[in-house]
């Protein structure tokens, strides 16, 4: 049975990924970090079928115990702080986090784990300012955030461990993906919550920031099968993952109001306080590479998935 750590498993990614490699087989230990407001909601109906332990990416030494006594076969760096409109307030512990905290964790396997396989969550918010539509693998790092430039440090610490230690460490160049499990403080959530609280009559207006903003949206339950593949290969890469299509905040807003026979234009409005100070205009994935090597293609629509999450979030709003 082989042994899988995955950082930052409370989060989206890390539950649905839990569930992945639970169901290849594998004995699953989730890294949480102690704090008094930890919830375990998105792995509740699984917990019992992990691991936790406590380690923080602040800390190196909490990360090689975490190793020493595990021994994982592969480690999947999916901790961050991963909101981008938090990351311009709080820039220094985004770096801290988001950036050198990659660098720590691969110094740690370096040390205790050399032979285990290391996947690192990398954004398409690296992009940023465009260079080139799509993007691929090979398209130069523009970030607008400070969120998007502590990613292209952690992704660029990846490659230079593999290449300077031989590491088999990965980087999953992942475009945007949601859930119901994507928190509330997402623009997709944001607008599939609100949507089922205006049609239950909790409230009547949505505030939304650039509806004019486009992104490669997929599922994210698609996506840690991707992560998985990456470290499946005989050579260790770097992989782009999405859906090489584009949709815009407003197409989100009229498929989700549309989803309960409501028109968005009655109830969004648009808040300058909900504008990024740099924005990123437009993301979309040319995941050819990850199609022909990996194997993976998206199983789940744009519209489908986001008629789900409304329908989700109008379940949770009834209770």
């Amino acid at each position: 049975m082989p042994t899988a750590l995955i950082t930052g498993i409370t989060g989206q990614d890390g539950s649905y990924l839990a569930e992945f490699l639970l169901a290849k087989g594998y004995q699953v230990v989730g890294m949480v970090r102690r704090s008094s407001t930890v919830t375990f909601e998105r792995i509740q109906h699984i917990q019992d079928e992990i691991a936790l332990v406590q380690g923080d990416l602040h800390d190196q030494s909490s990360l090689m115990v975490v190793l020493e006594e595990y021994q994982p076969d592969e480690i999947y760096n999916l901790a961050a702080q991963s909101f981008v409109m938090t990351s311009w307030s709080q820039a220094v512990l985004t770096g801290e986090v988001t950036a050198l905290g990659v660098t720590r964790l691969l110094e740690a396997i370096r040390s205790v784990t050399p032979e285990a396989r290391f996947y690192q969550a990398s954004s398409s918010e690296m992009f940023g300012k465009v260079v080139e539509v799509p993007q691929r693998e090979t398209t130069p790092f523009y970030p607008r955030s400070p969120y998007g430039v502590a990613k292209v440090y952690g992704h660029w610490i990846t490659v230079n461990y593999r290449e300077s230690y031989n590491m088999f460490a990965v980087s999953g160049i992942l475009f945007n993906h949601e859930s119901p499990r994507r928190g509330l403080e997402f623009v997709t959530r944001k607008i599939s919550d609100g949507v089922a609280r205006i049609k239950l009559g909790q409230t009547n207006e949505l505030r939304l920031g650039n509806l004019e903003a486009r992104r490669d949206w997929g599922f994210a339950g698609d996506y840690v099968e991707a992560m998985w593949l990456m470290l499946q290969q005989d050579k260790p890469d770097n992989y782009v993952i999405g859906t090489a299509e584009t949709h815009s905040v407003r197409e989100f807003c009229e498929i989700a109001f549309g989803c309960v026979g409501l028109n968005y234009q009655d109830h969004v409005i648009q808040d300058p306080r909900y504008y990024r100070p740099a924005e990123v205009d437009l993301l979309v994935s040319d995941p050819i590479k990850a199609r022909e090597t990996l194997g993976w293609r998206q199983k789940m629509g744009f519209k489908e998935l986001v008629e789900m999450m409304v329908e989700a979030d109008l379940r949770q709003a009834k209770c």
